[in-house]
């Protein structure tokens, strides 16, 4: 899973590049899908500030649709390669995109055929408006951060309902939330796994992570409370929609918050029983799909998972011994892909 930027790339370069990376993994390529909001990012790219919230989600919205839009390209059976009657291709399979809109003029079509999965599979992350709507109508997978099981519950159900007006079914779409498992053989190992990794964080990078939803805190005392009325530029709407959610909840101190904003914020504690009756418990619960899995360290958290947890699982019953498929579309359980010329012919018929 690569990520790339709706807001410092342009559609028919970024589609080129994941037609290619598919055709070279046989099948296994997938787009994180971001809109860039940091100024500091924006000036390696010419520009003194990023673009505002609405135009960057509106910005990304198009672009998705024009990188879509170019994958479909050409049907299947469209390259001919024959030499004898000097036929390339069938160009009864092949479509020009002509694509004209607010940000975006593309003309197509793309110069790769033959992706595996028809198109890579596209991961989106945001649980805003404008992130749960894009989601909802263009994202195969999309990586989601819940405070509680219920929160969990509510965002699962609220962008599955929305899919319907894009003419999607809710299995279209698979919502993994984050969890970062701190497995140990018992509940004190792990538990004393967690305090270390906690007693690593440095101040100044725990005020960081707090900044962009309060602003600039190091002029407080760390121990404690927030000032009243504290709150920065929140160019990340939904990890700061969580953060002060946390604070009206909690009302913790300052450093209880940042060290509740990095590792803890989905983090689960405990044995490899401990950890696979919290995925059951969300699974059964229809919080999610399945999960992000985002060890706290690499690459032993990652080894703990693996070798501890997912055998629980396995013994469940809720993981797999084996791949079913031979792409990544097919084994996060996704349909195959339909093209919009494809569509259109079926609904003409």
């Amino acid at each position: 899973m690569t990520t790339a930027s709706t807001t410092y790339n342009e559609p028919y370069n970024l589609a080129r590049k994941f037609a290619t990376l598919d055709l070279i993994s046989k099948g296994r390529a997938g787009w994180n899908v971001v809109a860039s909001w940091s100024a500091l990012e924006a000036q390696n790219f010419g520009l003194e500030t990023t673009l505002d919230y609405e135009t960057r989600y509106a910005r990304s919205a198009e672009f998705v649709e024009v990188v879509k839009g170019l994958w479909d390209s050409w049907d299947d059976g469209a390259l001919l390669f024959d030499k004898a009657a000097g036929r390339y291709f069938d160009d009864a399979k092949m479509h020009v995109l002509n694509h004209k809109g607010q940000f975006f003029k593309v003309r197509g079509p793309l110069n790769v055929a033959g992706m595996p999965q028809g198109h890579p599979v596209i991961v989106q992350a945001g649980a805003s408006e404008q992130g749960r709507e894009l989601g909802a109508a263009t994202a195969d997978v999309i990586y989601a951060i819940s405070g509680s099981r219920e929160d969990a519950r509510a965002y699962y159900a609220d962008v599955k309902e929305r899919m319907a007006k894009y003419g999607r079914a809710p299995d279209d779409l698979k919502i993994l939330p984050a969890l970062c498992p701190v497995v140990g053989r018992t509940r004190g190992e792990a538990q004393a796994r967690y305090d270390a990794l906690q007693a690593l964080i440095d101040p100044l990078s725990g005020l960081g992570s707090l900044y962009s939803t309060f602003g600039d805190l190091s002029g407080h005392p760390l121990d404690g409370p927030l000032p009243d009325g504290t709150l920065g530029r929140q160019e990340l709407r939904s990890v700061s929609a969580l953060l002060v959610e946390r604070l009206k909840r909690e009302k913790p101190t300052i450093r209880e918050l940042y060290l509740r904003a990095g590792l803890t914020g989905s983090a689960r504690i405990g044995t490899p029983a401990d950890i696979a009756d919290a995925m059951q418990e969300w699974f059964e619960a229809e919080a999610c799909d399945g999960f992000n899995i985002t060890p706290a360290t690499l690459p032993g958290g990652a080894e703990d998972f693996v070798e501890m947890v997912v055998p629980e699982l396995r013994r469940r019953g809720l993981f797999r011994a084996e791949y079913e498929g031979r792409t990544l579309r097919q084994n996060l359980g996704l349909r195959p892909v339909t093209s919009r010329y494809s569509r259109e012919r079926r609904a003409a018929e």
